[in-house]
């Protein structure tokens, strides 16, 4: 049924489940963990991975630009034979329990075994992103088309409060270790990886359970294998035909580059450049969620008074003076109100893509995984080329900055793309 309250909530609550990890993981604990302990016996940025010897932030970069190629070549195929045996449930359990066991195994990760740490790290971001395909398809299968932009907004928004709150639980365990029975901060941030994975388990588990089995009622015959790839097919064939839909995924595709890479890398980027404590860091995390949360809302607010394409135009054009602004900043101060900034667009432009891309879709179409197969896809394609760019770029000039300059000219890209999309006729066919 949809617009069910109580359907709506437990799809919400996936990503108060699962955004732990994006925040803790990505963002805020774990990459500034990794730098700390990622090091080589002179306390070197060089280290060995598998014989090799690599700047231990580029391998990080490489490491998740290999995570998303992975989710890019699977994710299509998955989706064709969700949709065609109503497996959607399935395909997003497996995933969530690929990424939160990853996230417990990282709690072995010491500092010694490089490999593993990686290992772990590139299954946690494919079982996060991997889940995403088949979460995000559940929104047209209970939302209507008009309280869509506010859902989207609504779970992005369950989301960052969810991270915040592990987060800040997990701080104070970092500051206070003897307080609550650990040895060190090295050790208490390895337990904040062990409370990302139980907790992503936990709640995922009770919120799966209240979605929808097989909305449609569909009952496959024949080999899933062979049938998902004809249903993936079919809508492949739909796409190519659907002009609107094409540009913006094609803005999406550039435009994403900028806002994942920033997402996954600020943190290194104000560890490294700005010489910033952890504890700094982490506070422009929680400003960074706390804002988001206020800028989700705030953009499906103007989506509604203004449409969801100029609405995307004006984040995209903040998200560029962001770019050009950090090749300048030099002070503290300075960075946490670019991050104040950050924080808004960001919060806005993820809900909003996610919303207007649910409207381009065809109206009553059962191959919902399917299509956000190739949201999911471009997603995940345009970060592997984002971090793996940001990481050349800094590998080849010895600055980070330098590599936030290549961002905007991506930024720049999906502002020309976007502009040729008018949101009434996206779904019409090509003339």
């Amino acid at each position: 049924m949809l617009n069910d309250k109580k359907t709506i909530n437990a799809w919400c609550l996936y990503d108060w489940a699962n955004s732990v990890y994006s925040l803790t993981i990505t963002s805020a604990i774990f990459p500034i963990y990794y730098q700390t302990v990622a090091v080589n016996a002179s306390g070197g940025d060089r280290i060995e991975f598998f014989g090799m010897e690599i700047v231990n932030s580029v391998l990080y970069s490489y490491a998740l630009s290999a995570s998303f190629l992975m989710v890019a070549i699977v994710l299509p195929i998955l989706s064709g034979i969700a949709d065609y045996a109503g497996k959607k449930k399935f395909f997003l359990k497996m995933f969530m329990f690929i990424g939160s066991i990853s996230c417990i195994g990282l709690f072995f990760f010491t500092g010694e075994n490089v490999e593993w740490g990686i290992l772990c790290s590139v299954m946690a971001s494919v079982g996060y992103s991997g889940s995403l395909v088949f979460y995000d398809a559940f929104l047209n299968e209970i939302v209507t088309e008009d309280k869509r932009d506010i859902v989207s907004a609504r779970g992005y928004a369950y989301g960052y409060m969810g991270g915040v709150i592990l987060l800040i639980i997990n701080l104070a365990t970092i500051e206070m270790p003897n307080t609550f029975g650990l040895a060190d901060a090295g050790i208490a941030s390895r337990v904040a990886f062990l409370t990302v994975g139980v907790w992503w388990i936990g709640f995922s588990l009770y919120a799966i359970s209240k979605l929808p089995e097989n909305p449609h009622g569909r009952k496959p015959e024949g080999h899933y294998l062979t049938n998902g790839y004809r249903e993936l097919r079919s809508v492949w064939r739909q796409l190519k035909e659907m002009d609107g839909m094409r540009k913006f995924l094609l803005a999406f595709f550039f435009y994403n580059m900028g806002v994942q890479t920033v997402m996954y890398l600020a943190a290194t980027f104000g560890s490294k450049e700005l010489k910033m404590e952890a504890s700094s860091l982490i506070m422009t995390v929680l400003l960074i969620q706390f804002v988001a949360i206020v800028g989700a809302y705030l953009f499906a607010y103007v989506s509604k008074k203004q449409g969801n394409i100029r609405s995307l135009f004006i984040q995209i054009l903040i998200w560029i003076g962001c770019c050009l602004g950090a090749y300048f900043v030099d002070k503290e101060i300075e960075f946490f109100a670019l991050a104040a900034i950050v924080g808004l667009v960001m919060g806005g432009i993820q809900s909003l893509s996610r919303a207007t891309y649910s409207k381009i879709m065809p109206k009553d179409t059962v191959d919902t995984a399917s299509f956000f197969s190739f949201y999911d896809v471009t997603y995940n394609v345009s970060i592997v080329i984002g971090t793996f760019v940001y990481g050349y770029i800094e590998q080849v000039t010895g600055s980070m900055r330098n590599s936030t300059l290549a961002l905007a000219s991506f930024f720049i890209l999906g502002i020309i793309f976007l502009s040729q999309v008018k949101l009434k006729n996206a779904a019409t066919p090509a003339s």
